[in-house]
């Protein structure tokens, strides 16, 4: 168990940074790719409490990353009708012109993490790592 321990240990802190790197080329850290991306499939915008419930987050870590991410002209705020608290975030033109190039990133990072692996290899990984996604998903919950 200690071998498996160190070895998600690693790989985690290596595609972390990994990450970082080939993000910091588009200006941007991780997270706010996938939540520039997600905003980027819905042409008509999100509201604040659709992106944190869609990412599994509270609000406020929404609202913080959105306020990181404005300087950038990414994305346009707007009122929503009707509802004074409300907010809607829409992508710029700058914004949706960056999909494409989130997307490679990941690509890029795919690939160098799975180099060499067989097809066959590359869905059994991610098989067994949907596998450890839900297990540390039932200690989280019973930590709550």
């Amino acid at each position: 168990m200690l071998a498996t321990n160190k070895a998600l240990v690693k790989v985690a802190k290596l595609y972390r940074s990994a990450q970082a790197d080939v993000l910091s080329a588009l200006g941007l850290h991780p997270g706010q790719d996938v939540l520039l991306w997600m905003l980027g499939q819905e042409p008509d915008g999100m509201t604040v409490s659709e992106i944190a419930a869609r990412l599994g987050v509270e609000q406020p870590t929404v609202t913080r990353s959105l306020s990181r991410l404005h300087q950038g002209g990414w994305f346009l705020r707007e009122a929503v009708p009707g509802d004074r608290r409300a907010t809607r975030v829409q992508l710029t033109r700058k914004g949706r012109a960056a999909i494409p190039e989130i997307e490679a990133a990941w690509r890029t990072l795919a690939e160098t993490a799975t180099a060499g692996m067989t097809d066959d290899t590359r869905a059994a990984l991610v098989e067994l790592l949907e596998k450890v996604r839900g297990n540390l998903l039932t200690l989280a919950a019973e930590t709550e």
